[in-house]
Parts: C-alpha cells; structure tokens; sequence
C-alpha cells in the first residue's frame, strides 16, 4: 500500500461543479464558478488594470501566483493530519513498545475517511467553506498539541483517542478543502492545478513520515506534536488572510439533497458494477495487510526512529512518487485495460519482497532497496486505481462517485490492517508476508479477468 492510499490524498480530478470528496456537492445554478470576484482579489481588483482589460489587449493572469500559493498550502494541510493519524500513530506506538496486535488496530484509525460520505452534505448545506477550513486547521492544531500529555506519560490508550479525534477532524477538513477548491477556481483551473495538489500532500506526507519522526528520534516525541501544532496553527492564519472568498452557490438545500440521492443511485446502477466494487475492494487487501506491519517489522529488524524516517518517510516516499508517475505514464500510453494486470501483479509481487527480507535478514542496503522497490511498486498501484476509480464516475457526479469508490477501498485497507498484528503474532513475520502475498491473488485474478464492458472505449490507445 502506498503512503497515501487512494482516499488519503487528493483524488478525481473535479468536474461538473462537484468537489473531490465532498459528497453531495452541485453546481451553481448559474453554472460553473468562474473564479474570483473582481473585489474580492480577482486580476481585475488591482488598480489600474480595468483601463488596460478595456483595451482590448488579453489581460495576464497576475494572481496565478496566488492561486498556486494557497492550492499548494492547503492540500499541504490536508496531508500532514493525515500522515500524523495514519503514520505518525504508528510509529509513536511501536516506539512506545506496543504490542503487535495494537498496532494492528491502529488501521481502525481509517474509519472517518471510510465513513465521511455520510456527514460531508454537512459541509454543503451549512456553514462557509472558508471558514470550515481555517476552523478545523485550528482545531487539529489543539488535537496536535493535546498529544504532547500521552507522549509525556506513554498513555497509549488516551494517546489512541487524541488520534481518533484528529482522524474525524482530518477526514471533514479533507472534504472543507476539497469543496472550498471546486466552489473557487474554475473547471479549467482545477484541471490545472491538480498535480500540484498531489505534490503537496505527498511533501505533507514527506514532512510527517519523514522530518517529524526523525525529530522525535533526535529530540523527543514532545517536540515533534509542538511542531505539528505550530505548522498547522500557522496554516489556520495563513488560510485566513490569503484564501479569497469562494462564490456562494444559489442551489435550494432541497435540490441538493435530491441530487445527492441521484449521485449515490447512478453510482450504484452501472454496468457491472460488481465486478468493479469487488476489485477496488480486493485490490489492495494484500497489500494493506502487509504495510500495517512494516513499522514494527523495521523495528523488529533493529532500526530505530530515524532511521524508519529516513527509509519510509524518506526514500520509501520519493520512490512512491516516482512509481506513481511512471504508472501514470504507462497507462496513458497503453491504456488502462491494458495495463491493469501487469501494474497489478508487480505491486502484489513485491509484498514478496518483504518475506525474503524476513527470511533471509540483509543488511541496510537491502532493506532500503526493498522498500523503496515496494513503494515505487505501491506507486504504480496508487496509478492503476486512481484512473479505475475515475472511470466510475458519471457525468455531473465525479465527486461523489469518486468519494464513494475511495472509501470503499481505503474501508477494505482498515479491515485488513487490523487483523495484521494477531497474524504477525501468531505466525511470525515470514508466512506473515506470505500470507499478505496470498491475499493479493483474487485481485491479481479480477485484474486479469475483468470484463472489456468496464473500459472507457477511449481507454484504447
């Protein structure tokens, strides 16, 4: 599994007036936004420039800068409680000893990004976008800070519920930023601006994964949730001077409500869509299985804090990315009806990797190879699926299509993570890893037997 998994990390490219995430978000009746109100910091506001647009000479986009500034921070903001919930936990509870089957459980901690669907028509029909997302950056800054009392004392069970109450917080920041993105910019821009979305949050990811948890491992476990809160704290104030006022949609509360039951029933009446659903559901499931325990496998192997930094949040991220990138580059060109089994197979293969290291012990060289050649194999994955996903979205729903299939899958992720502790225990790390192999065999299979009626005709090279 990846480092973002599907639903950790910016999605679908939006379309049609419908935010990634965000379940239940329409159009405005008036149609798309169209960007920025001229007094609220469009190109137009600044002085001068209405005489130089009335000449008829094609007016430059000068707030791009400033569009690329808060897109970039506020999906930053969106990875780091992520990270913190999802990665973070775990290596603060392996670190404190926990047990193997509690780290396990610790993928329960998924749930809210599972579930979120179900309160996220909140988002839409109460409240200002804008101001849920300065709000709740706020409020995970305090769940950030509130950590600090566990770390002190190792109180893992309290140090669980602080986690959970961020992952709720994180879950519905997720669908304030991704709906406040799509009521802001433009269809053309959201386009635009969708790779530097995933670029920082998987830097948001790098800095949680990687320079927090070497900062617990050279100063203290303290000082890495203090930083966390201030970095999220400075993003709350920083979002609310910078971030413009989003375009009020005029749809009726009761209009939206009917179409978010019509997004969830065309979902659901797709032509065979069970062949779908029971592939994002078993896509991964071998490979969630083997991640949960990949923390406490390092740790078991001698490495410590920093080290697991460097070579998860390090080069087991960068290596994701590159996977990611190249899976992207090879379905466009292939297609993805042609690239979903052989991009399949490799990501599942290199849980392999891990049972090798298991039996054979290397040294560093090869633990590092193996784990970036395991997250770059992720990274194809996280490629495969992405475009899956969007291939299920329908026309003026994309969003909420997209949401529900992410869920979907990161749900299957949760199940699977929290068995993995008891299997660890019970059968070693070797037939472990194995045995995560042979979870992975049904979506290897589905992979290659998935009808030619799922493909976009357009998915033909």
């Amino acid at each position: 599994m990846g480092f973002d998994d599907a639903d950790a990390g910016p999605g679908c490219q939006p379309g049609a007036g419908t935010s990634p995430g965000t379940l239940g978000a329409v159009p405005d009746a008036q149609g798309p936004p169209t960007g920025l109100r001229e007094e609220q910091g469009g190109p137009l506001a600044i002085p001068g420039l209405q005489t130089f647009a009335r000449s008829g000479i094609p007016l430059p986009e000068l707030s791009s800068l400033k569009k690329t500034s808060w897109v970039a921070s506020t999906y930053y903001a969106e990875g780091l409680p992520f990270s913190l919930v999802q990665q973070v936990s775990v290596q603060f509870f392996t670190a404190a000893g926990a047990s193997l089957p509690t780290i396990g459980l610790l993928s329960l901690l998924g749930l809210p990004w599972n579930l979120k669907f179900f309160w996220s028509p909140l988002i839409d029909l109460f409240g200002h976008k804008k101001r849920w997302l300065v709000f709740l950056e706020g409020l995970l800054g305090i769940a950030a800070l509130l950590l600090v009392w566990p770390a002190q004392t190792l109180d893992l069970g309290l140090a669980f519920r602080m986690f959970a109450l961020m992952a709720v917080l994180s879950a519905t920041h997720d669908m304030s930023v991704d709906g406040y993105y799509i009521q802001t910019l433009t269809a053309a821009q959201q386009a635009g601006y969708s790779g530097l979305r995933v670029a920082a949050y998987r830097v948001a990811m790098l800095v949680g994964n990687g320079a927090l948890v070497i900062l617990a491992g050279w100063v203290s476990w303290e000082a890495c949730f203090v930083s966390a809160a201030v970095m999220l704290w400075g993003l709350a104030f920083w979002h609310r001077k910078i971030l413009p006022q989003p375009i009020p949609g005029s749809t009726p509360r009761g209009q939206r409500w009917r179409m978010v039951r019509d997004a969830i029933s065309t979902y659901w009446g797709q032509n065979h869509i069970f062949w779908a659903l029971a592939f994002v559901l078993l896509f991964r499931a071998g490979d969630a299985l083997m991640f949960a325990m990949v923390t406490p496998f390092l740790n078991h192997l001698g490495y410590g804090l920093v080290a697991r930094g460097i070579l998860m949040g390090s080069v087991g991220t960068l290596t994701g990315i590159g996977g990611s990138i190249l899976g992207g580059i090879f379905i466009s060109r292939w297609g993805l009806r042609r690239s979903l089994f052989p991009l399949t197979f490799i990501q599942s293969v290199a849980i392999l990797a891990y049972a090798w290291l298991s039996w054979s012990g290397p040294g560093l060289f090869w633990v590092g190879t193996v784990v970036a050649f395991e997250q770059a194999a992720a990274g194809l994955g996280t490629a495969v699926l992405m475009v899956f996903l969007m291939q299920r979205c329908r026309p003026g729903f994309e969003a909420t299509h997209f949401a529900i299939g992410s869920a979907l899958m990161s749900l299957a992720s949760t199940v699977a993570g929290s068995y993995s502790g008891f299997l660890v225990r019970d059968l070693g790390f070797t037939l472990f890893f194995l045995l995560a192999f042979l979870v992975a065999i049904p979506g290897i299979l589905l992979a290659f037997f998935m009808p030619a009626g799922l493909f976009h005709e357009t998915d033909t090279p």
